[in-house]
């Protein structure tokens, strides 16, 4: 029986790089977004010309009562998933004193709130399951050392880390890992207003790296060969840390 992992923000970016690579390695795929439904429908696309199943699936994992709706429905229909992919987040970068109380509030719902309004509907259906399982949160390298400008959202992708080295110990037992991967600067359209030769030159590779390569890491921990993997943050950023 083939397995299904869903990954949220999977309309662009790393979310989209992930759906594509995981369904390349055998799995189904729901497809989550918020607001572009279009980019979702290109990537569940890409899902089913390369021979899996899939289907959308749409919330704003700021918003816990609508996420929890759409996710017990989820359930309902489909049953429990093998894995999460939460991938979706958001920055709304500043200096701190400059920050709006709504910038830093947006940010903390959507990827530290989000953690919880997405695994909490989830996490006991797939012990249930019994067959183990793989959860994957995104993270960041401004999680692990702060970044000028990124208050809010260090504070969010630290939190992460957290979460997950806690989720980690409370589910191995049952064999379902939580894992992180921090990514450092990722050729996405969130780069795309950089000082592209300022920014490499702060990272040892001299590149961005690319949503496959971010990808390709998130599909090893969610794959058999990463079965004794868990409780671990993987960086994935060319050296800066």
């Amino acid at each position: 029986m083939t397995e299904t992992i869903l990954v949220t923000g999977a309309s662009k970016g790393i979310g989209a790089a992930t759906a594509r690579r995981l369904a390349k390695d055998g799995f189904d795929i729901v497809v989550h977004y918020h607001s572009d439904r279009d980019g979702a429908q290109k990537v569940l696309d890409d899902v089913i010309a390369l021979g899996r199943a899939g289907r959308l699936i749409r919330f704003d994992l700021a918003d816990r009562s609508a996420t929890r709706l759409a996710l017990e429905n989820e359930l309902g229909e489909y049953g429990a998933p093998y894995g999460v992919i939460l991938n979706a987040g958001l920055t709304r970068d500043g200096p701190f004193p400059a920050l709006e109380d709504d910038d830093w509030d947006r940010v903390l719902h959507t990827n530290l709130d989000g953690f919880y309004n997405v695994i909490k509907p989830l996490v006991m259906p797939m012990v249930q399951r019994r067959k183990g399982g793989r959860i994957v949160a995104l993270t960041s390298i401004a999680g692990i050392a702060g970044n000028r400008g990124q208050v809010n959202y260090a504070a969010s992708k630290a939190g992460i880390i957290g979460a997950v080295k806690s989720l980690a110990l409370e589910l191995a037992k049952r064999k379902i890992t939580v894992n992180a991967v921090a990514p450092g600067v990722i050729a996405t359209q969130m780069t795309d207003d950089l000082p592209e030769d300022e920014v490499k030159a702060m990272i040892p590779m001299r590149r961005y790296g690319t949503t496959d390569e971010v990808a390709a890491t998130i599909a090893f921990l969610c794959s058999a060969d990463a079965s004794y993997i868990t409780r671990q943050v993987i960086s994935v950023n060319g050296g800066m840390l």
